[in-house]
């Protein structure tokens, strides 16, 4: 009879003891009251008397279902993100709150719908950094009362419909193209005053114009290979008919 009472104390005893890992706590309740919070290590949970739950400590990575979206400029997007965060308290997260998992979805979801929808999609697209900041701020002062700390909250995708992705097309085209002739009006506007540098250069040395002019026509007999007539300039035919006329 005492071997039989002995095996019965173990099994309870054993019963009774939760290991808690180094990632988790252990809220334990004595009589429906809170006691403590337990752990890491083994932690005596009495049946019947005594109750408990686990909570883990570590970073919950969270993803937020696309919402529907309809910006300050009345345009309708698909928005999805992610929110990392972990418990600080894991008493707040027991007793505040019946699941603070699915509560922290439902506020991000309906944060993320109420924040972009202030915004224009140009402030959207482009500032991502300064929208994640807000979505954090608001988030973690709502789930700081449960005891959970929002670390962090990111903007995944932002899906635009058809027509608004032809339409930013479009206007990156034109971008493109704006870009293209103002580099080729500059390019051309450098080119004028560089020509002009060199006429007056060449209109100080008449002897140059007459070089430049003998070179000209020696790239255009080397490209083509073919009798080329063009007219002598006439400072050069004056020169022969003033020799001429002393000599007569």
């Amino acid at each position: 009879m005492p071997l039989i009472l002995l095996g019965v104390l173990v099994v309870l005893l054993f019963t009774c003891v939760n290991i808690v890992a180094q990632y988790d706590r252990l809220v334990v309740f004595f009589l429906g009251k809170m006691w403590k919070v337990a752990g890491p290590g083994p932690v005596i949970v009495v049946p019947v008397l005594m109750s408990a739950q686990r909570v883990s400590l570590r970073t919950i990575v969270l993803d937020v279902p696309a919402q529907d979206v309809i910006t300050k400029d009345n345009i309708s997007l698909k928005v999805t993100a992610v929110v990392y965060f972990a418990v600080m308290d894991p008493q707040k997260a027991v007793v505040q709150v019946e699941n603070f998992v699915y509560a922290t979805s439902q506020i991000a979801q309906t944060t993320l719908r109420s924040v972009l929808g202030k915004l224009e999609m140009e402030d959207l697209l482009s500032n991502r950094d300064k929208i994640n900041a807000e979505l954090q701020k608001i988030l973690d002062s709502h789930t700081g009362l449960w005891g959970v700390k929002v670390a962090n909250v990111e903007v995944k995708n932002v899906d635009l419909p058809p027509e608004m992705m032809r339409a930013m097309a479009k206007q990156a085209e034109a971008e493109r193209e704006r870009r293209a002739k103002v580099i080729h009006a500059e390019g051309e506007l450098q080119a004028s005053v560089k020509l002009g540098e060199a006429a007056k250069i060449l209109s100080a040395n008449p002897a140059s114009i007459q070089l430049r002019y003998l070179q000209t026509l020696s790239e255009i007999a080397e490209e083509k290979n073919s009798t080329t007539i063009f007219p002598v300039p006439i400072d050069i035919i004056s020169m022969f008919l003033n020799k001429t006329e002393k000599g007569a």
